[in-house]
């Protein structure tokens, strides 16, 4: 590949990572001239139909996020240039490291650095839960951090394996064969292959445990091993290994991680939810909240403290003794990666690829064939077996390649006399039938009735209705519904046409009317209290701005995209405007300017102007300006700047000199400052008197001018 041009466009550098399904290399766009990352299936999996739309959907589905830390897809196409179908994916380049390398170098790692990495994790998966996306292989090698020198963001790569959800992609991407890093698996992909949004949470929860402790929380011999253990046992405390860990973030792993998924946070927004108050905690410096901590554990239902017989083990995981879910893990074994296209990629955790094979057993000689049974091979050796003897030296029968042996059991039969017993046990099995008729009739059919459908009518008509029908309602809790008005019922339990017991109670679910909340004040706050807020409500953050503001201080909300009270539907996106505190102003020098001049251009951009002094100047001429404070640096607006002023030159008027000697003239004009020269007049008789004067008198002239006398 190296070399080569894709689609006439993106030339093939170096190779940076390689996958299940692909390899990654650094290319360059020579379309944009910019540097990306080019993944490409993997050589022969174009071929295969499954895959090859796997692949395309990868492009589709991350084509759909637009988020700060979700790595951005540009294009994809499929290049037969060489003859062969290259299917390849174009994707923002993201020079640096994985969250792996940081496990390797820092883990274990105080709490605040393990959340402060995992948020931005939480919060792409969040926009993508948002999308309708699951991204099924959340795991450190996913994670791409950026080098400082780019920035240091964190984004979450690879949604190669997320599927948009809907009820016909619930299961797995190939039909038994289940996809995904096996520390990592949520134990409903294990047990039957669903996944929703919360099987991504229970990832984000093991890779916290990973950053806080720097192991996995369930390890094994084989991929098999962990898996068993993802169902049956309980991720542990993180302070179990790590005592400091306040008992908030071991709720935060307790609750991320609960292998029943309605006790987890129900997408990764709820989690980021929780995950923002565990920070706020761990900034106040608490050591304990047993608050928080009650709050985030997850609930515990009778039935599992009083059947379960849940009971800690010597490495502190709660276990449970149910059986292993035969059906969800029968025979698991690894797939061949060279079957498979699953190449290792040498991560400590690859993607994985489980199947699953039915077990069939034996049908009784003569009998019909029994239901498929699944059993792992486990628990098929272990299974007991139960024999039936009769006489020694029982032949035994050879069944099919694979099957048990089994026995044929001799049957002998003796005369038997004729006895009146026989018809009386017949017409006791003939009552005995017909009771056990009657019986069935009446506990199965007779004594229920047909809920009626009583959907879109209000409350006192439902009621109504299911009086006559000689059942009782009950409301139940209410719920929201885009189609059916508030007050409405939308929904019963037992649903219309279903069955239940004559004078029973149905359950009606009354309409709040469609789900909508107000945008909240947001105004003041910070971004995280602004995005807990709006959490809160159901609502969504979409994307922050900065504006200059001279009232609201530097990081707080000025105001919110849509505007407070808005009524939006949940999981709407609202934008932020976050102040960048007060707008600097560059002062500049305007000494030797005009200051009316200066004043209008400062006033103009909301400064105060304001002279000190003025003063005579031989050099700066009348109105222009002699010196400023400050001459240069940052202002703000309403801050003033000072000016002193030039007068121009001092005037001094020329006095009366005429018929005065010329030493008496000299010496006065020279103590007025002025400097003096003497000329002889048309006139001059040599007697040493001022005729007249050059400027003359009366006239005002600048201090320091030369006065010329005229002598006669």
């Amino acid at each position: 590949m190296v070399g080569r041009l894709l689609d006439g466009r993106y030339r093939i550098g170096a190779r940076v990572a390689r996958g299940g399904m692909a390899s990654v290399y650094e290319a360059t766009d020579t379309r944009l001239d910019r540097l990306v990352a080019v993944k490409v299936m993997h050589p022969g999996l174009g071929d295969d139909q499954e895959f090859a739309h796997r692949f395309v959907r990868e492009a589709r589905a991350a084509a759909r996020l637009n988020h700060p830390h979700v790595v951005g897809v540009y294009d994809q196409g499929d290049d037969a240039s060489d003859g062969t179908d290259t299917v390849f994916l174009v994707m923002e380049y993201v020079p640096g490291h994985t969250l792996r390398d940081v496990v390797r170098k820092e883990a274990p790692m105080p709490p605040g650095r393990a959340l402060a990495l995992l948020e931005p994790v939480v919060s792409a998966l969040a926009a993508a839960h948002r999308a309708g996306l699951v991204h099924r292989d959340v795991k450190p090698e996913n994670v791409l951090i950026a080098d400082e020198a780019h920035g240091g963001r964190v984004k979450v790569a690879d949604f190669g394996l997320a599927k948009a959800v809907s009820a016909d992609t619930q299961h797995t991407a190939t039909g038994g064969v289940l996809i995904g890093t096996v520390s990592y698996l949520a134990p409903e992909l294990v047990v039957d292959g669903r996944s929703d949004a919360r099987a991504d949470v229970y990832a984000a929860g093991v890779v916290l445990y990973e950053l806080l402790t720097g192991k996995k929380p369930h390890e094994g011999e084989s991929p098999i091993q962990v898996a068993y253990r993802h169902v049956h046992h309980d991720v542990p405390m993180p302070s179990l290994l790590q005592p400091g860990i306040p008992d908030y973030v071991d709720a935060l792993v307790a609750r991320s991680t609960s292998r029943d998924r309605g006790q987890r946070p129900a997408d990764a927004t709820v989690l980021l939810h929780h995950l923002h108050r565990v920070e706020q905690a761990l900034r106040d410096g608490l050591r304990s909240d047993p608050d928080l901590a009650a709050d985030l554990l997850p609930r515990r239902t009778p039935s599992d403290a009083t059947s379960s017989g849940d009971a800690d083990d010597d490495t502190g995981e709660r276990t449970t003794p149910e059986p292993f879910d035969a059906s969800a893990l029968a025979l698991l074994t690894e797939v061949d990666p060279r079957d498979s296209g699953l190449v290792d990629d040498g991560s400590p955790d690859r993607t994985t690829a489980l199947e699953r094979h039915p077990v069939q057993t034996d049908a009784p000689a003569g009998g019909p064939a029994t239901e498929p049974m699944r059993a792992t091979p486990a628990v098929a050796a272990a299974a007991p077996t139960t024999t039936m003897t009769s006489t020694p030296a029982t032949p035994v029968r050879q069944g099919p390649p694979g099957r048990a042996p089994t026995r044929a059991v001799p049957v002998t039969t003796t005369a038997r006399r004729r006895s009146v017993k026989g018809p009386v046990a017949l017409l006791l099995s003939v009552l005995l039938l017909g009771g056990v008729a009657a019986g069935a009739w009446w506990f199965g059919w007779e004594r229920w009735t047909t809920t009626p459908g009583v959907l879109n009518l209000d409350q006192v008509a439902a009621t109504d209705e299911l009086e006559d029908a000689g059942l009782e309602a009950e409301v139940g809790e209410p719920a929201y519904s885009e189609n059916v008005a508030a007050g409405l019922v939308i929904a019963t339990d037992p649903e219309p046409g279903g069955r239940v017991l004559d004078g029973g109670t149905v359950t009606l679910v009354l309409s709040l009317g469609p789900e909508r909340y107000d945008v909240p004040d947001l105004a003041g706050q910070t971004e995280d209290q602004a995005q807990d807020a709006l959490a809160a409500t159901n609502l969504a953050f979409g994307e922050s701005s900065g504006r200059w503001s001279e009232t609201v201080p530097e990081g707080q909300v000025i105001r919110s995209s849509p505007k407070v009270g808005t009524t939006l539907k949940p999981g709407a996106t609202v934008d932020l405007v976050l102040s960048r505190g007060r707008k600097p102003i560059e002062v500049k020098d305007f000494t030797g300017q005009s200051f009316e001049d200066a004043r209008a251009a400062l006033e103009k951009r909301r400064l105060q102007v304001s002279v000190t002094d003025e003063q005579f100047s031989d050099t700066v001429a009348e109105g222009d300006v002699i010196s400023q404070d400050p001459t240069s640096g940052t202002l703000f607006r309403g801050d003033t700047v000072s000016f002193v002023v030039s007068l121009g030159p001092e005037l001094v008027e020329v006095p009366r000199v005429r018929a005065m000697g010329v030493e008496a003239a000299t010496e006065l004009l020279e103590g007025l400052g002025f400097q003096v020269e003497t000329e002889q007049s048309d006139t001059y008789l040599g007697l040493g008197f001022v005729s007249s004067s050059d400027p003359e008198q009366g006239e005002q002239v600048p201090k320091g001018s030369t006065i010329t006398l005229f002598l006669v």
